[in-house]
């Protein structure tokens, strides 16, 4: 009985700490603006929201964010999704991410991880990497890397959460 016991409370307390590792965590970081946006607040209203880890330096990173912005607009009609575009470069090339993404005319809200911190707690280890939220915070699906038209699987999994 005693053995039951305790692997029923070691099941659950797995259980538990699978279920924090889908949540947001409680993290810190700035916008482009400057202002601070702690992590495990962010939300969409209740709807999903995506979350993609990218470089300056990334060439695929670039592409999936080309490609992101060229249909976020019919993803918001469609779904009301929101996407938060987590820079993961050092504090050195902060000055330069501004510019950047005005200039790629991105109109994801961009957050910035100079101590990688956000990225540890993801366990991202290379970008692009993407999640998709459900409206609760929960990851719902994720994919690293990205290949030319790899956006049309992120849509279809919004889709199906969306309805």
């Amino acid at each position: 009985m005693k053995k039951l016991f305790a692997f029923l409370l070691f099941g659950f307390m797995f259980l538990g700490l699978s279920a924090q590792n889908s949540d947001l965590p409680n993290i810190t970081l700035k916008n482009l603006d400057g202002e601070s946006v702690n992590i495990a607040e962010l939300n969409n209203d209740g709807k999903p929201f995506v979350m993609t880890f990218w470089a300056t330096w990334c060439g695929p990173c670039v592409k999936e964010h080309n490609a992101l912005s060229d249909v976020y607009d019919d993803w918001i009609e469609e779904t009301g999704i929101k996407i938060f575009s987590v820079s993961i470069d050092d504090a050195r090339a902060t000055a330069k991410i501004k510019p950047f993404v005005d200039g790629k005319g991105w109109p994801f809200e961009i957050l910035l991880d100079v101590n990688s911190e956000l990225k540890r707690a993801m366990n991202v280890s290379n970008p692009p990497h993407t999640f998709l939220f459900d409206g609760d915070g929960k990851i719902v699906w994720q994919h690293t890397g990205y290949l030319d038209g790899g956006e049309e699987d992120l849509y279809q999994e919004i889709l199906k959460i969306s309805k």
